[in-house]
């Protein structure tokens, strides 16, 4: 019998939240790990005094188990190492690290060299099973996602195929899921629990622009374009997002169009930018990056992160009863 995700990660909901850049910060981790799920802030290309005060952040706003989530293909090897070791000196052993896309071997096994929860996002079957070699809990990222893409499969084709390959390892499920039945029919296709990003950008504690917030509660799925343009600062991955100005033209000048602050260290925003509009970002709002995915039909209004959860908690699985809890409930009864 496989564990439940709750299990693997010690969590009370089999529900992972995405460790969106810039989106995701140590707020709507905090708060989501607090209701019970996995939070995790995106730590995107922090290293250093930037990224030491988010996880301070992170580790004084919650005692329950929670992720920092780091994308190999952004940072490149030398700042992954540096970011990785910053991770793991600087937080406890509950924080479990989170990579979109594969890191490599030899980072893999210093993670779990250091006792740490490993959690890795995959696009494709081969990847996921490198990753469960590894032992970590696989994320399978369906082309129904909003942000990045890291493989060409919808969602529970994807899960479909990693649980014949995998029958034993924990999967999660990500793409398009914005309501519990969302959540049931990845559970159906073989997941073991979900990762949510676009029911959590527009969660109370996100840190998402509230223009962006309002965009995506007004969207449907037909509104969502899966696009290459927004490349500057991640080149070469396709990405879903809110349709705008700049995917339908996509000859505009590379122009700088706003500004935004990071960690206190200000920014300007050229068009095309891969940043998201956050609550610290102003200019032109709407030619900016919207990731948003094909969820956000069923993402109508600003929620809390915990009543988000909630939501889902009806039809994730919880922690499994042990054999002594269930004797213990029978003498109750």
């Amino acid at each position: 019998m496989r564990p439940a995700l709750a299990d693997v990660l010690g969590l009370d909901v089999s529900l992972l939240q995405s460790g969106m850049g810039g989106v995701a910060g140590s707020e709507l981790a905090c708060a989501v790990s607090n209701a019970g799920a996995a939070g995790c802030a995106g730590g995107y290309k922090l290293v250093d005094g930037a990224l030491s005060a988010m996880l301070e952040r992170l580790t004084t706003g919650t005692d329950r188990p929670v992720g920092v989530n780091l994308i190999p293909e952004v940072v490149g090897p030398d700042d992954l190492d540096r970011q990785v070791a910053q991770v793991l000196a600087e937080t406890p052993g509950r924080v479990h690290l989170s990579f979109f896309g594969m890191p490599g071997d030899a980072v893999l096994e210093r993670v779990t060299a250091a006792g740490r929860r490993l959690v890795v996002q995959v696009g494709t079957v081969e990847d996921g099973v490198h990753a469960a070699e590894a032992g970590a809990v696989v994320v399978a990222q369906g082309t129904e996602a909003g942000g990045h893409l890291l493989g060409t499969s919808r969602r529970d084709e994807l899960v479909a195929a990693l649980r014949a390959e995998l029958p034993h390892a924990c999967v999660a499920a990500a793409g398009g899921i914005g309501s519990p039945g969302d959540a049931e029919r990845a559970l159906a296709a073989g997941a073991d629990g979900v990762l949510l990003g676009t029911a959590f950008v527009v969660a109370y504690e996100s840190r998402a622009h509230g223009r962006f917030k309002a965009a995506v509660t007004a969207a449907d799925d037909t509104d969502t374009v899966i696009t290459d343009v927004y490349e500057i600062g991640w080149p070469g991955r396709r990405h879903r997002v809110l349709a705008t100005a700049v995917t339908a033209d996509p000859g505009q000048p590379k122009k700088f169009i706003g500004r935004t602050v990071v960690e206190g260290k200000p920014y300007l925003v050229p068009r095309f930018s891969s940043a998201v509009p956050t609550d610290a970002t102003s200019g032109r709002i709407e030619e900016m990056a919207m990731y948003c995915g094909k969820s956000c039909g069923a993402v109508s209004r600003e929620l809390s992160a915990a009543d988000v959860v909630a939501a889902f908690a009806r039809v994730l699985p919880g922690p499994a009863v042990s054999e002594n809890e269930k004797r213990m409930e029978s003498h109750v009864r």
